[in-house]
């Protein structure tokens, strides 16, 4: 019986000595290449919210790498300022604008024939408390 197992461990070690020296020109393990983040976020357009949920970082051995991390919230850091500076112009001009004595800007849609202007969620009254309606 210990012949048998002498043998058999001979067997198995020789079998692993020539799968890891190797056995010819073939590697055996080939070195995995790194995942890396290949930026999904838009170029020709703004990022929107579909873009940041479709988002997917490569993981690293202890979570997400630094960088592909840091790359992508400077990213959203710009659009976010971009999209700050764009709104603050705006609203400066249509300041500017009220000022100067334009038409003011009404966000409302125009209202048919015999509807009132506001819709049902105006807040002003038909009429003013205490009068009467001439009829």
């Amino acid at each position: 019986m210990f012949l048998f197992l002498l043998i058999a461990m001979v067997v198995v070690v020789a079998a692993v000595t020539l799968a890891v020296v190797g056995g010819g020109g073939n590697e055996i393990l080939p070195d995995a290449a790194p995942e890396q983040l290949v930026d999904p976020l838009p170029v020709s357009r703004p990022v929107g919210r579909a873009d940041v949920e479709a988002l997917r970082l490569p993981l690293a051995p202890r979570g997400y790498r630094m960088a592909d991390v840091d790359d992508v919230l400077d990213r959203l850091g710009a659009e976010l300022a971009e999209r700050d500076a764009r709104i603050m112009e705006l609203e400066s001009a249509l300041a500017g604008r009220q000022q100067a004595g334009g038409a003011p800007f009404d966000r409302r849609p125009e209202s048919g024939p015999g509807e009132r202007a506001g819709g049902m969620f105006d807040k002003r009254p038909e009429s003013e408390p205490g009068e009467e309606q001439q009829g």
